[in-house]
């Protein structure tokens, strides 16, 4: 369990510096930072994906929140305005924890109030309890008369944008028993909010210029002005719980226990198939579930929050350690199977739009990562038959599309070491890339393309052996000799005692950068165990740091220490050094 007490909880500096993230299963969010107060256009109470696990809309931002004791008003709530926090319910805040999702503690007025906030899986839907303590701690009527005021802020925009007041926002709110509609555009899905109040207050206004810290900080636009459709009030002094359901579905308010419980099922389900009883790695393994969501009938990978979709190279890096550790290898398979679905010309997608559109085919290592992912697969659970009936002929064609050539020049060579890049592309995971500014081209032999097509090659030759395919065994064996015997020659700088960064010809690029270590970390290496360990001397000398490796060696002239200020600043310090 993740807790933080008044000391952390009441310093605005130190709590706005924390946040908490609650998921979906969709690709939906829940985010905020421990004391509510939202420094980020991405922070909201509901971000539904619309079209998952992308199309994803801010609709409720948050709610502001007043507890009125014996007619005396407290608010709950922290926001930004232009030089003032106001109102200042972080002042109230006693504690924040993390069990299993966001709970917040309050005391005022001699009062305790419990807030948790939780999302329904495989729903654009989101809990919000209220639960009235002793200002002891322990369930019990309240002590006087006892009211809470919410009223939601809703924002109705795509999530990488901010809302300024307009006319054309329609105010109209449909309120039936236990529920409240409002759709302000057309268009946009509709938002229900469920709720157990005893009364609704349909006045409505805007409320102008909240601050987003962080988005100033990144160059954005950090400014936004939020609509208040309504306000509900509930009466605590009859009932110390109440709840309310943020949500594109209608629901009812009465299910709020039998969806915390299923939820809560749902998790230790999660935490059973831990390899281990470590509470850390449990932590660990609760918190890598956020990113496995859904992509029609199939599985995909959400690259980060808050602001990533699903992305071929992560996704297939990280499945190992999402699904095959965690014991969860129907999860790979079905992430396997969608990212197989969408292989085009021998290519893996790199990404998928926010909006849904068609994928797009600018990545030369996703693919090769895809045999590293199959490999793995196969290491975990010995699932031949599986790779055999969905996935080897696919593979068979990728190599052939390499061997022939695919988009942006990505072809074997003479040599058979893959080549790949044209002029305006950033076809590695070095991919910052501002306006028509490519920052680390690398276009040519990237060596940790070499590695992952070596490895690609030698996992064919395996696969071609066990499905008696003596043609492919043969072929894939000589390319892969082929590929180690020109690696060598032409990626080995003895100079430096370790591994060139890029071939293209005859130019040869000495940049000391962490994609070498690719060489001798993946199963099937091309270098000797000797070569490996002046390659790992020199990356641990220039290249580490107490988070990991550095993406460029200090010492050389295009080293960008830290990464900060406006998107040029940030993308051009991405891989240089940060």
């Amino acid at each position: 369990m993740i807790r933080f007490g008044p000391e952390i909880c009441r310093n605005l500096d130190a709590a706005l510096s924390r946040e908490w993230l609650e998921t979906n299963s969709l690709g939906g969010f829940a985010s905020s930072t421990i004391v509510g107060l939202n420094t980020r256009r991405y922070h909201g109470l509901l971000t539904a994906a619309t079209k998952p696990p992308v199309g994803r809309l801010v609709l409720l931002s948050k709610l502001e929140e007043t507890l009125i004791v014996d007619g005396q008003r407290f608010e709950l709530s922290a926001n930004a305005y232009p030089g003032v926090i106001h109102p200042q319910g972080q002042q109230y805040l006693q504690q924040f924890r993390l069990d299993p999702w966001p709970v917040f503690t309050y005391v005022v007025g001699g009062v305790e109030v419990e807030k948790s906030v939780f999302m329904l899986h495989g729903e654009n839907s989101t809990v919000i309890q209220y639960q009235l303590r002793s200002a002891g701690g322990q369930p019990s009527p309240a002590p006087s008369r006892v009211e809470l005021e919410v009223r939601p802020l809703i924002a109705f925009r795509d999530y990488h944008s901010t809302t300024h007041e307009n006319s054309a926002l329609n105010p109209q709110v449909q309120a039936a028993p236990g529920l409240a509609t409002v759709q302000p555009y057309a268009g946009l899905p509709a938002l229900h909010l469920a709720h157990d109040a005893d009364q609704l207050d349909t006045t409505g206004y805007w409320l102008r210029r909240f601050q987003y810290a962080v988005e100033r900080e990144r160059g954005l636009d950090f400014e936004e002005d939020l609509f208040s459709p309504f306000a509900l009030r509930f009466d605590l002094s009859r009932r110390t719980t109440v709840a309310l359901i943020a949500s594109t579905e209608r629901r009812q308010i009465s299910q709020v226990p039998h969806y915390q419980q299923a939820e809560l099922a749902r998790r230790q389900a999660v935490l059973e198939k831990a390899p281990t009883d470590d509470e850390f790695m449990r932590s660990l393994l609760a918190a890598a579930d956020q990113f496995i969501v859904a992509r029609g009938e199939l599985k995909t990978v959400i690259a980060g929050y808050h602001w990533f979709a699903d992305w071929g190279r992560d996704t297939m890096i990280t499945l190992p350690g999402l699904t095959l550790v965690t014991g969860r290898a129907e999860a790979a398979k079905s992430l396997l199977l969608a990212f197989a679905k969408h292989v085009d010309r021998g290519m893996l997608p790199n990404r998928f739009p926010d909006a849904g559109e068609a994928p797009e085919y600018n990545t030369v290592d996703a693919t090769l990562w895809f045999f590293e992912a199959i490999r793995s697969l196969l290491e975990y659970t010995g699932d031949y038959q599986f790779v055999r009936d969905n996935l080897y002929q696919v593979l068979v064609d990728i190599i052939a599309w390499h061997e022939r050539g695919t988009r942006y020049g990505i072809q074997v060579d003479a040599d058979g070491l893959l080549a790949a890049g044209v002029p305006g592309t950033q076809l590695t995971w070095m991919d910052a890339k501002v306006g028509d500014w490519v920052v680390t081209p690398r276009h040519g032999k990237p060596v940790e393309i070499q590695a992952l097509w070596y490895n690609a090659l030698c996992t064919m030759e395996h696969l071609a052996e066990r499905f008696r395919d003596s043609a492919g065994q043969k072929k894939y064996s000589q390319m892969a000799l082929e590929a180690h015997h020109s690696f060598n020659q032409q990626f080995w700088n003895d100079q430096a005692g370790c591994l060139y960064d890029v071939v293209n010809q005859q130019i040869r690029d000495a940049a000391i950068r962490p994609n070498q270590v690719l060489a001798i970390s993946l199963p099937h290496s091309m270098l000797s165990r000797e070569k490996a360990k002046r390659v790992l001397a020199v990356v641990e000398r220039d290249l580490l740091a107490p988070y990991g490796l550095r993406s460029l060696a200090p010492s050389d002239p295009q080293y960008r220490g830290r990464y900060q200020g406006d998107p040029l600043s940030r993308d051009g310090a991405y891989h240089q050094g940060t």
